[in-house]
């Protein structure tokens, strides 16, 4: 138990923010500037640019990066709940788009809904930097054998 806050600790990896960062090098979550700001007992937390990098013709939020902030942090929240020897793969991630963004930041914050041995739900809220909804998501993964070890 984490006696500061009496919550049990659902992820089996200990990483830091840092060891979760630097695994995102040259990848996809680099390129839209996604970063995990912070790991709980059972939630992790990330941030993401709206700027360039982020936004659609219309200058506002593309739902398409709100996504892939979702799926990272939905992906490495089951990832982090998993023995060595097996990964999550997503199965389905949906996403409702409440409110526009033309610029700052967003930030997520994933908390499990179902851990389970064959499949995890997470749920993935999005915020503006003032606690609005921006976009309510859910990823359903599908624990397998990790095939690259």
């Amino acid at each position: 138990m984490n006696t500061a806050t009496d919550t049990p600790r659902l992820f089996r990896r200990s990483l830091a923010v840092e060891d979760l960062n630097r695994m995102h090098q040259n990848t996809a979550c680099e390129r839209l500037g996604i970063e995990i700001t912070e790991i709980g007992p059972d939630f992790l937390r990330g941030r993401m640019p709206v700027d360039e990098r982020t936004k659609q013709p219309a200058g506002i939020l593309h739902g398409g990066a709100s996504v892939a902030l979702a799926e990272t942090l939905g992906s490495m929240s089951a990832w982090m709940c998993l023995e060595p020897g097996f990964t999550g793969v997503g199965l389905d991630i949906n996403a409702n788009h409440i409110r526009a963004m033309r610029e700052g930041w967003v930030y997520g914050e994933c908390r499990p809904v179902h851990v389970g041995r064959t499949t995890h739900v997470w749920q993935i809220d999005i915020r503006d930097g003032e606690g609005r909804m921006v976009c309510a998501s859910r990823i359903t993964m599908a624990i397998v054998p990790d095939k690259r070890s």
